[in-house]
């Protein structure tokens, strides 16, 4: 049995029943059956009936979904009433990009050896899917991998992350009372590494989809059968710059939001602030006192702005990594304290040395740090010096100085004037370099899902 506990004091909250490696193969064996037999896949609009079904019984569960991701994962109540909110309208989404989900005519006739033939494409589905999910949002993120999948007619088996496989569980019943035959949507409850690496490189599946630390998410992408394809999506320190023709009464919010929310614990959360020498103190001063105004508290409750870390070892890591920064050479502003077994408050490091872990490592806590610079360009080439790269934010009044940044930056997404954390769930999210590969939101998903056929007619 696994045993699933609250992220904010660390008290058990229920017992999932695990599979072992038996239970495994059956999975897959019954995936790779519904797969093979095209006669049994259902239509288009059988599978928009499923997820139009699907998203009202979330609609029915909303505050219960919300209460279980505070509770299992830590995030603020707030914040979970959006993830949940945003997880249902991915429901919608997958269902709504069926009706434009298709594929085109190719043109023949542009040669003579092309005359007298018509040719087209087909989407069909790529096969059986392995999708596994980290616990930062642990219904969306579920969505994300699972919605997709069903939408274009994949067979899925998602394995959530051993911390917070509550939601994931509960949703994919929801799935089944919806009308979506159990082999077409499996949950593997597992916290054994080596069966979720046997899922992910088994020969049957077609298409992983992994959400988690690059470290696991390359050495899987490795491993995967000859043919398989992949989307990985990881992390990396998102930088924003803040110009000195920035409003700062409009600046410190979104950036607090970036770099705060989910208690860091985001993929894109805002870690490396460059601000320019001419209002740096006047925007460290803000932000600190911000930071400091944060309400770090019980996720569970309606006011929490910034909850615990996952684990007791990750406050413990980001603790360390701040005193190394101090050590360093950097000035802790505010905030780093230890509050419980997993809440630190709400820390601003001002001017960390290049070589330090939150200068160069994804902290995935709550902790930024602040750099002056004098040069635009000085700011651009310091954002992109790290192997990884996701989400930028530019913040300037001044459109020439927001343009150049924005083409400047190696970022899959360049903001201006909003953080780096911001994402709708129908836009294309991908890292770049070592932060992931391949393109995700649920269309762009959906699109992986699926292969093109050609058809090619010979008119006589």
């Amino acid at each position: 049995m696994l045993k699933v506990h609250q992220a904010f004091d660390r008290a058990q909250i229920a017992e999932v029943e695990t599979d072992d490696a038996a239970a495994l193969e059956r999975k897959l064996q019954a995936a790779e059956r519904v797969f093979k037999d095209r006669g049994g896949w259902l239509q288009p609009h059988q599978r928009i009936a499923v997820l139009r079904k699907l998203a009202t019984l979330m609609e029915g569960k909303r505050d219960a979904f919300a209460m279980q991701i505070a509770r299992e994962g830590g995030k603020p109540l707030p914040d979970a009433i959006i993830e949940t909110s945003r997880a249902i309208d991915g429901v919608h989404n997958a269902a709504d990009e069926l009706r434009n989900f298709a594929g085109r005519e190719i043109p023949m006739g542009l040669s003579a050896a092309a005359e007298n033939r018509w040719a087209f494409t087909t989407k069909e589905p790529i096969g059986v899917v392995a999708a596994i999910s980290a616990f930062n949002h642990p219904l969306n993120l579920i969505v994300h991998q699972v919605a997709p999948a069903i939408a274009v007619g994949c067979p899925v088996i998602i394995k959530p992350a051993a911390t917070t496989p509550l939601s994931c569980v509960d949703f994919v019943a929801l799935v089944h009372e919806a009308g979506l035959p159990e082999p077409w949507c499996q949950t593997f409850i597992t916290d054994d590494n080596e069966l979720a690496e046997r899922l992910a490189t088994d020969q049957r599946v077609a298409f992983l989809s992994f959400i988690g630390s690059a470290k696991v998410g390359w050495y899987l992408h490795s491993k995967l059968a000859p043919g398989t394809r992949s989307a990985l999506e990881h992390g990396g320190a998102a930088p924003a710059i803040v110009d000195r023709s920035a409003d700062l009464g409009k600046v410190i919010e979104p950036i607090v939001k970036g770099g705060y929310y989910h208690a860091g614990q985001v993929c894109v959360s805002t870690q490396r602030i460059f601000v320019h020498s001419d209002i740096a103190s006047e925007f460290t001063r803000r932000l600190v006192a911000r930071v400091e105004k944060l309400r770090t508290a019980d996720p569970s409750l309606d006011n929490t702005e910034v909850g615990p870390l996952i684990l007791p070892r990750e406050a413990d890591r980001v603790g360390q990594w701040i005193d190394e920064a101090v050590r360093g050479g950097a000035m802790l502003a505010t905030g780093g304290r230890r509050l419980s077994e997993t809440m630190l408050e709400p820390a601003v490091l001002v001017d960390p040395s290049a070589e330090a872990k939150v200068s160069t490592q994804e902290v995935f806590g709550p902790v930024v740090a602040v750099y002056r610079y004098a040069d635009l360009d000085e700011a651009i080439t310091r954002s992109n010096s790290l192997p990884t790269a996701f989400q930028a934010s530019i913040f300037a009044q001044d459109i020439d100085i927001a343009m150049r940044a924005a083409n400047r930056l190696d970022a899959s997404a360049v903001m201006i004037n909003d953080p780096t954390a911001f994402r709708t769930d129908w836009m294309p999210f991908a890292g770049r370099k070592t932060s992931g590969y391949g393109t995700g939101g649920i269309p762009y998903t959906m699109r992986d899902m699926t292969e093109e056929k050609m058809i090619l007619l010979r008119r006589s």
